[in-house]
């Protein structure tokens, strides 16, 4: 499940997105505790590409640069993981890049059957409304539809009873 809406309050958009997990918490954080498995759920359009060297020690403080290719432009990102509290959740926020704000927390919360993995992201877009009609939320939903689609993969469903309780 993805929404996207306007939150008048802080002045941004709040994309908010869940994927259910029939694995154990503790494997799914681990899996988003390595950051370069960030290239494997990031669609091949956007040419992702971590440029930080390895290993990423991630902790409060961390920064993590990458460069994408958006739209045949290529730009350059930094974020800092700004909260970390393993197995539950973490927050990176970028530093430098393509939003005039971008706060995304992941939680992690064990329900019966496994983890249900959030994303709540805050965002303002270069451009404001405008570009966020007319790109930038079309390019979101597809990016976040892709990672749904590689985490169900990447942490198949055991089976059909589990993937019910946990919709």
């Amino acid at each position: 499940m993805m929404r996207i809406e306007w939150d008048c309050e802080d002045n941004c958009y709040l994309l908010t997105c869940s994927v259910p997990l029939s694995h154990p918490r503790e494997d799914v954080f681990d899996f988003f505790s390595d950051a370069f498995q960030l290239e494997q759920i990031t669609p091949p359009w956007l040419h992702f590409r971590i440029t930080t060297a390895a290993p990423i020690a991630l902790k409060k403080g961390c920064l993590i640069d990458y460069r994408i290719r958006l739209h045949g432009i290529p730009i350059s990102w930094q974020t800092e993981i700004s909260s970390w509290d393993p197995p539950y959740s973490f927050t990176d926020r970028q530093l430098r890049g393509p939003y005039l704000l971008w706060e995304h927390l992941h939680t992690f919360e064990e329900v019966e059957g496994g983890t249900m993995t959030m994303d709540s992201v805050r965002y303002r877009p270069l451009g404001g409304r405008l570009a966020n009609w007319l790109i930038v939320e079309k390019d979101l939903r597809r990016i976040f539809e892709f990672r749904r689609r590689r985490m169900l993969e990447l942490f198949p469903q055991s089976d059909v009873s589990t993937e019910q309780r946990l919709s």
